[in-house]
């Protein structure tokens, strides 16, 4: 089996340029982080892109609170993945839910499919479905290439059981990117409890 992939949040240029000189594979690249992540600056996504060798992925997210976005808000979603298009970028993060907290189906496909050639991640949105293994199925049929999520629990280690669900629904065609208190201090044991291809956090990579 090949060695999973570690993905490291950040959210600037300095922190991806010292993670990645540590030895992360690839980073999810924010602004904002105290509301779990907005769209970085278009300068920020250049200068990581252009001078570090490691794969970006981007948020796609207009603002915090939830994600149930208006027509307007997801213009600005389109226009930051062009940018992302035009920038040469890895791939894209994004999610969206209806008000009834279910996934917004229509515009998840619009965005994927604007998306296109980049990967796309649907990011921790899904923990706030009320059906985890649903909104999987759902994402999967869309053809979402990973989706991250602690399994609708703070942490990782909470959310095992439904982790392990979500990842055996995705079978190959799409990964599960266990996140939620994912350390490099406890990353043997998480691997151990929930063997997936991708993992992410924080401080998953030690420098």
């Amino acid at each position: 089996m090949d060695e999973p992939v570690k993905e490291v949040c950040v959210e600037s240029f300095q922190e991806a340029m010292v993670l990645a000189a540590a030895g992360a594979m690839r980073i999810e690249l924010c602004d904002n982080l105290a509301v779990g992540g907005t769209t970085p600056s278009y300068g920020t996504i250049k200068q990581v892109i252009s001078k570090l060798q490691v794969s970006a992925m981007v948020m796609i997210r207009p603002r915090g609170g939830d994600f149930c976005y208006s027509p307007d808000e997801i213009e600005i979603m389109r226009q930051d993945i062009l940018v992302c298009h035009e920038l040469g970028v890895y791939g894209v993060v994004f999610g969206l839910l209806n008000p009834d907290n279910t996934i917004d189906i229509e515009r998840t496909m619009e965005l994927v499919e604007f998306a296109r050639p980049m990967q796309v991640t649907f990011h921790k949105a899904i923990d706030d479905t009320s059906d985890l293994l649903l909104s999987v199925r759902q994402l999967k049929n869309i053809g979402v290439d990973r989706v991250l999520s602690s399994g609708g629990k703070p942490t990782a280690m909470e959310g095992c059981e439904v982790l392990l669900k979500m990842i055996e629904i995705a079978g190959d065609e799409m990964s599960i990117i266990v996140a939620g208190k994912v350390t490099w201090e406890n990353f043997g044991e998480i691997i151990h409890l929930i063997p997936s291809t991708e993992y992410h956090g924080r401080r998953l990579v030690k420098y």
